[in-house]
């Protein structure tokens, strides 16, 4: 029984001669007391057992990031002394921000925006990388821009502009219940810090952690975009294309 359900408390003056319906009513209500009292306490103590659940996850999460740093730093040492080169692994995760509007947009590009679900200027999205994706981005490379965000930029976008997709509806993720109401039971993501252990990962249930979360709604950046027309990688320099690591710094000039 849910805590929002208000029960009557009826009263009964001593001495005072009591109708049977009114016994029948004041002992259901009672009945119903005390049945909302043993399902708080159910659900409080559901919820603490979850909270503990979610801090051991999140030092496990913390020690996994810390050994995936360490052993890159090894790996790379290691090389270095042998006198070889250390190819640096693959990203898995993109993100990807659109940097033009509407006016004067072919309708293939307009179309693959909206696949991306970025219907808006300043839309930013999480994207699995892989040749699909790759694809789609060719086509609509010049209106937008993208590269690998860090776990700290993972972490700040959720925390700061994290809206989860309920109902076709975009609710703010004040609490963990939000996640946990719509990924719990299935996916096994009850928190905060497993969406972003998912999201950073790429995870076998990305796709349903990554559809939960709304596109960000990012701000202008900072100081401004350099120049839309070119292309962040050529000469002159620009904006549109791939950043790489480079992304962190435009996230933050945005977020």
């Amino acid at each position: 029984m849910a805590d929002r359900y208000m029960i009557r408390k009826g009263g009964v003056v001593e001495g005072a001669k009591v109708p049977e319906l009114a016994k029948l009513r004041i002992a259901s209500d009672a009945a119903l007391a005390e049945e909302k009292e043993k399902a708080l306490a159910a659900k409080e103590k559901e919820l603490a057992e979850q909270r503990e659940a979610l801090k051991k996850r999140t030092a496990e999460y913390e020690k996994e990031y810390a050994d995936h740093k360490q052993q890159l730093i090894d790996l790379r040492r290691e090389a270095k002394l042998g006198g070889n080169f250390f190819v640096e692994p693959e990203a898995k995760l993109l993100f990807v921000i659109r940097i033009v509007g509407i006016i004067k947009l072919a309708p293939k590009p307009r179309k693959v925006l909206q696949l991306l679900r970025l219907r808006q200027l300043h839309n930013g999205v999480f994207l699995k990388v892989n040749k699909p994706i790759l694809q789609m981005l060719k086509l609509v490379q010049p209106y937008v821009t993208y590269g690998y965000p860090s776990l700290k930029t993972v972490r700040d976008l959720l925390y700061k502009r994290g809206y989860a997709k309920v109902n076709k509806q975009r609710i703010p993720i004040s609490d963990n219940s939000v996640i946990s109401t719509s990924l719990g039971e299935k996916q096994g993501i009850f928190g905060m810090e497993d969406l972003v252990h998912e999201i950073y990962t790429v995870g076998p249930e990305f796709k349903k952690a990554n559809n939960f979360i709304w596109p960000f709604k990012l701000s202008a950046p900072r100081g401004g975009f350099k120049c839309k027309r070119h292309g962040y990688c050529e000469m002159k320099g620009g904006d549109w294309g791939n950043r790489e690591e480079e992304i962190n710094e435009l996230i933050k000039r945005m977020n």
